[in-house]
């Protein structure tokens, strides 16, 4: 804690998702989404999609650290948020104390870090908002060290400032817990779980750009939207040739293999 920079909050100017690199980018080229790799580390009893070589996690539960409540993990359009993959570190409060100063590369590496990174109930986060210690701590006070602890390790590694307020809270927190450690990330590995054979949908005739035809529940598969940016926007995406049944719904405009790129 000591060795982290105490300054004021700079402007938020400029700020925007994009700064940080594509969502969920295959940082670590292990062939699977960041999400998908936290919900595998994060996740208990998980279900995995057959023909994704252990990536993608259909089912699982959740032992959620911010609420201390027990969650099932469901992927789908209307259940998925039910469990969020959270940046301890607000990449709005990172920008706003360092991070603007970064290259591309380096916001990217820091938005798909799993040290970064937790599965966490989806509401709790969306109260969370982009808070630092000083506005938001997790409501089950058994974690709050291990909790700030997490963002002082993220904020040493990235050079990433604290305010005053901000340095004041974590400290009253550590103050509870002198014996803390840091948390460290290790290699996040494929598999781990049950691995599940889904049906493939036939994909319906195409209507209206804006029309959603969601597969019926046992099927596996992603809702279809009319175009990929439908997709993307809903947090659907990206589908490979020969993997993922949704492949054949979208154009592969650049014969990549790959449509609905993020």
């Amino acid at each position: 804690m000591a060795t982290l920079s105490v300054k004021g909050r700079a402007p938020r100017t400029g700020y925007d998702r994009a700064e940080f690199g594509q969502a969920w980018a295959d940082v670590d080229r292990n062939g699977c989404d960041t999400r998908n790799d936290i919900l595998r580390r994060d996740l208990r009893s998980l279900v995995l999609k057959a023909g994704t070589r252990g990536c993608l996690v259909l089912r699982g539960t959740l032992h959620d650290p911010y609420t201390g409540t027990t969650i099932g993990f469901v992927r789908g359009q209307s259940t998925s948020s039910a469990v969020q993959v959270d940046h301890v570190v607000a990449l709005s409060d990172a920008w706003q104390k360092g991070a603007q100063r970064w290259t591309s590369q380096q916001r990217t590496a820091f938005a798909n870090d799993p040290l970064n990174l937790l599965a966490v109930d989806g509401p709790t986060n969306q109260r969370k908002s982009d808070g630092d210690a000083a506005t938001w701590l997790p409501p089950r006070k058994a974690f709050r060290c291990s909790y700030v602890a997490r963002q002082v390790a993220v904020k040493a590694k990235y050079g990433v400032w604290v305010t005053s307020a901000e340095r004041a809270a974590i400290l009253r927190v550590l103050g509870t817990c002198p014996g803390q450690g840091l948390p460290s990330a290790g290699v996040i590995r494929l598999g781990g779980g049950r691995v599940e054979a889904v049906a493939s949908t036939p994909a319906p005739a195409r209507t209206t750009p804006a029309t959603v035809v969601a597969p019926p529940a046992s099927s596996g598969t992603d809702p279809r939207y009319g175009t990929c940016r439908e997709a993307n926007a809903a947090g659907y995406g990206p589908y490979r040739r020969g993997v993922d049944p949704e492949y054949d719904w979208y154009q592969d405009r650049d014969h990549d293999g790959l449509v609905c790129e993020r």
